[in-house]
């Protein structure tokens, strides 16, 4: 079944969520880097099973120099040891934001040992905002496009 097209039917408001996501870039390459953001986006889509934007996030993580290990990991991140400790805090605040889990102050201590003020409120509101992106999408159901690299062996 075709679903709207969000895009056309209410594109003020989406002007807004896509300058809301261009500010984002901007505060979170300067605040925390690309890394953390790429990964924050990509587990949140993960944890959604927002195919359009893991297939979208891949891609870009990629395009930003993220390596494939770390992005075939993400979602065994805990057990795996290709992540800092900043990059885990950020998706252990990822996955509780997702899930509407309570922060509770020994853990924002924590997050605050590794992030600044002005960190933690630019990553929070990107974890948002892809949490956002996330429902617009599951909802309207946009054309997945996977560039699939078969081995021939």
């Amino acid at each position: 079944m075709k679903r709207a097209d969000y895009f056309n039917q209410a594109p003020e408001l989406i002007q807004h969520l896509l300058g809301q996501e261009e500010l984002l870039k901007q505060q979170a390459h300067a605040t925390f880097g690309v890394t953390i953001w790429e990964l924050v986006k990509l587990r949140a889509s993960q944890i959604n099973q927002c195919a359009f934007c893991i297939a979208m996030h891949t891609k870009q993580a990629l395009e930003y120099g993220e390596t494939t290990n770390r992005i075939i990991g993400l979602s065994a991140w805990q057990d795996m040891p290709l992540y800092s400790n900043r990059e885990k805090l950020a998706l252990a605040l990822c996955e509780k934001l997702t899930n509407a889990q309570m922060i509770d102050d020994a853990f924002y201590q924590t997050l605050n040992i590794e992030f600044d003020d002005k960190e933690l409120a630019t990553l929070t509101i990107a974890i948002n905002a892809i949490n956002s992106w996330n429902r617009i999408v599951k909802m309207f159901k946009p054309n997945v496009e996977f560039n699939e690299h078969r081995s021939n062996t």
